[in-house]
């Protein structure tokens, strides 16, 4: 080998080793940089006849695309957990655990005591007073409670407008550096440092919404959901959020858009096709998808909830129940006064079709419009909606039983009263609620909707019971005058338990069954029994709720954090291997180095002979 080779090779050497240096020196100074991959520098042997050296051919970079998608999923995962876990606490802050001063199984509670005490001394003015604050209270706690559920739901929708921006701006970036990957004039570096920046957009989208990644060979990637919509190719897709505005207890999600009242999320892509994320159910995971969950689904099945014990309260105050008693004449004659049925009031029937007992409820509607309504109900019953707006119940409700019983049935009304004449007949009883406070009844409008309206449950519209736990209130005319609580007509003794007890055995033996089942992610829990059995359920059911989104939140967690330590150790920057390395490095350029020394040393021998 000649000193020209010897000479060039040492020069290579020394190329190679300050070129590796560079990159140590690279590693090491980044290494608490968020998102950068260790790099590395191929060295290459060449060889030239009898001559071989090495050079520094080309900068790589630690990757491994399986552990990214891993990744990817495991980030969207924990998002979605994190901001479900972070409202559902504050969630169970706000309705305070059983047996605390605050939450309802303790008011309501206070309520059955104070109406016990009535019961005992209804002719003491305290103990009246006593009734109404224990009324009072849990009628604030269901205001209050209502009013936190459907504040997180516009913070949820604010969060998810904010989300949507953040996306857009994400997405824009990560198509500039894809095109700036591809660019070919620029140094290995700098490319190097452009995939560390894409891989960090990716991962912050992922955080947004559920995604999944093709990393391409030319260095670029492209984005698309789990369900398979595309937001990234050569062009970004962009996102679009219109809000809702102001949300209550009546704006629900529909996929319908004439009949949505929350904001509507959708999705643009470049070729203009515009998909309804939302309606179309296409986000399963990430920050976005939670709160999507939070606002649609998890915060309205505690609204129905809170709704259904604030319905249950007003109906076991202001409701009779009478049963149909037939004469002993007549045994197969059942009759009953409907002419105080309003709408959402019921009548039940009880009759065998030759083989089996069959049950039908009939519902008064003073809208027509709603009908006809769902069936069976949640008791397995038969329900017929009747429009009773044309004043006379009884008169409605026959002809809309003819034909609907047994054929030997004679239907019939006068004055008001409902007669059935069957064999067939088992047994006949209406719900009706009152409508003053001295009508007689011991039933009482203790608990009212807005402008001290008797609650019904109508049907109409949306529904009375809809947002009801927002709108309780305690009948102002009870607040003026207390004794009503115990004068359930002019001239009553105040010392009279008749309606005292009334109350209070309603309350704690009158049963109902929600007609709405929380979604089967929540759970699919349906309220049914007494009041307090209500309360107690639906106390129940959110810990539940709270519980198992706290363990989801700490198993992905869990996941993350073992993701993360695999990718840390597979990217990350070891300074003690690097130092090594960093040694081994100055070992050979200072070989090199003498090697070039020694031939200066001999060409210089040379020259001067």
């Amino acid at each position: 080998m000649g000193l020209s080779s010897t000479l060039s090779n040492a020069l290579g050497g020394m190329n190679a080793g300050q070129r590796g240096i560079d990159v140590v020196s690279r590693n090491i100074a980044n290494q608490g940089t968020p998102g950068y991959h260790r790099q590395s520098i191929v060295i290459e042997e060449t060889a030239y006849g009898t001559s071989a050296q090495v050079r520094a051919s080309t900068l790589s970079r630690a990757f491994n695309e399986a552990l990214e998608k891993q990744h990817l999923v495991a980030v969207s995962s924990a998002s979605y957990h994190d901001v479900r876990t972070s409202f559902l606490d504050r969630m169970q802050m706000h309705l305070g655990k059983p047996g605390d001063a605050n939450s309802l199984d303790t008011l309501y509670g206070g309520l059955e005591n104070a109406l016990q005490a009535l019961v005992t001394n209804p002719n003491d003015v305290t103990t009246r007073a006593g009734v109404l604050n224990a009324a009072q209270q849990i009628v604030g706690q269901l205001n209050t409670l209502t009013g936190a559920v459907q504040e997180m739901r516009v913070e949820a929708e604010q969060q998810i407008s904010n989300s949507v921006s953040e996306l857009n701006r994400q997405l824009t970036a990560l198509a500039d550096v894809n095109v700036r990957i591809l660019d070919i004039s620029q140094d290995q570096q700098a490319r190097l440092s452009l995939m560390d920046e894409r891989d960090r957009l990716v991962a912050s989208i992922s955080e947004l919404v559920d995604v999944r990644a093709t990393y391409r060979t030319d260095g670029t990637v492209a984005l698309m959901t789990e369900s398979g919509v595309g937001i990234l190719d050569v062009e970004a897709s962009q996102f679009g959020f219109r809000s809702g505005g102001g949300l209550n207890s009546s704006s629900l999600f529909d996929p319908d858009p004439a009949k949505n009242g929350v904001g509507e999320l959708t999705l643009r892509t470049p070729s203009g096709l515009q998909i309804d994320l939302a309606g179309q159910q296409l986000l399963s995971s990430g920050r976005i998808a939670g709160l999507l969950e939070l606002r649609d689904t998890t915060l309205v099945n505690m609204q129905d909830q809170l709704d259904e014990i604030a319905a249950g309260l007003a109906q076991a105050m202001n409701t009779v129940t009478t049963v149909a008693q037939p004469d002993e004449l007549t045994p197969d004659l059942y009759e009953l006064d409907l002419s105080g049925m309003q709408s959402g009031n019921s009548l039940a029937l009880t009759y065998n079709d030759g083989t089996t007992d069959r049950s039908v409820r009939i519902v008064a509607m003073g809208d027509a419009a709603n009908l006809p309504l769902a069936t069976p109900n949640a008791k397995g019953e038969r329900v017929i909606g009747v429009d009773i707006s044309g004043g006379d119940p009884a008169a409605a409700i026959a002809a809309a039983l003819a034909g609907e019983l047994p054929g030997t049935a004679v239907i019939g009304d006068a004055g008001g009263v409902l007669s059935i004449d069957s064999p067939d007949m088992r047994a006949m009883s209406s719900q009706i609620s009152v409508t003053g406070t001295q009508d007689g009844a011991g039933a009482l409008n203790l608990f009212v909707d807005t402008r001290d309206q008797s609650f019904t449950n109508s049907l109409d519209g949306n529904g009375q019971k809809r947002g009801f736990a927002g709108r309780i209130a305690i009948n102002t005319a009870l607040i003026s005058d207390p004794a009503q609580l115990v004068q359930y007509a002019s001239g009553i003794s105040l010392g009279d338990a008749t309606r005292p007890e009334f109350l209070l055995d309603n309350l704690k033996s009158m049963e109902f069954v929600s007609d709405k089942m929380t979604a089967l992610s929540d759970g699919g829990v349906r309220l049914s029994g007494k009041v307090t059995d209500l309360i107690g359920q639906m106390i129940n059911h959110q810990g539940n709720v709270v519980s198992k989104a706290q363990s989801e939140s700490s198993a992905v967690s869990y996941t993350l954090q073992s993701i993360t330590t695999r990718m840390s150790a597979e990217y990350g920057v070891n300074v003690d291997e690097e130092m090594a390395r960093l040694m081994q490095l100055q070992n050979a350029y200072s070989a090199s180095a003498r090697v070039v020394s020694t031939v200066q040393e001999l060409i210089d021998a040379l020259l001067a002979m």
